[in-house]
């Protein structure tokens, strides 16, 4: 029953309670104290695992290098042969550049054959042309001169 801040509570019930709670008690320790050498059987075998890996681990470690100068021969084998690769493609390369130019000497060559055989041509045409120009300036010179004759022929026929 209430009273104020406190409370009554009966003294047979809190008795009981506390009996109860005392006869509980060793049962969680039994308990914990399970749990405790369950989890030290887990660390213990958890150990044993950690070591049994470690000495496989060595042991693979051990083989490897045993197998390390097969590794260093394949590798020395590899560096030979991609060096004789990067030799081979400089050549590739240079010999390329050789045709390229060679190639480019051709055309232009080619281009300046071309050029001076225009240059003929436009030359042989111009001298014709002014052959032309000169025969066709005769002619109007002729007939320019034939044209200022006649007047004079004409007046003296009147």
């Amino acid at each position: 029953m209430p009273i104020g801040a406190g409370v009554v509570v009966d003294r047979r019930r809190l008795l009981d309670l506390v009996d109860q709670m005392r006869a509980a008690l060793p049962n969680e320790i039994r308990e914990a104290e399970d749990i405790l050498k369950r989890r030290d059987e887990v660390v213990g075998r958890a150990e044993e695992e950690a070591q049994i890996k470690l000495r496989r681990a060595q042991e693979q470690i051990d083989d490897l290098l045993e197998h390390d100068s097969i590794v260093r021969a394949a590798q020395e084998r590899a560096d030979m042969l991609q060096r004789e690769a990067e030799a081979r493609c400089d050549r590739m390369l240079i010999d390329a550049e050789n045709q390229a130019k060679s190639r480019m000497a051709e055309a232009e060559k080619l281009s300046n054959e071309q050029m001076d055989e225009a240059d003929r041509y436009a030359v042989e045409m111009l001298q014709r042309l002014d052959g032309q120009l000169q025969v066709f300036a005769k002619n109007v010179r002729a007939a320019l001169d034939s044209l200022e004759t006649r007047p004079a022929e004409t007046a003296e026929v009147r």
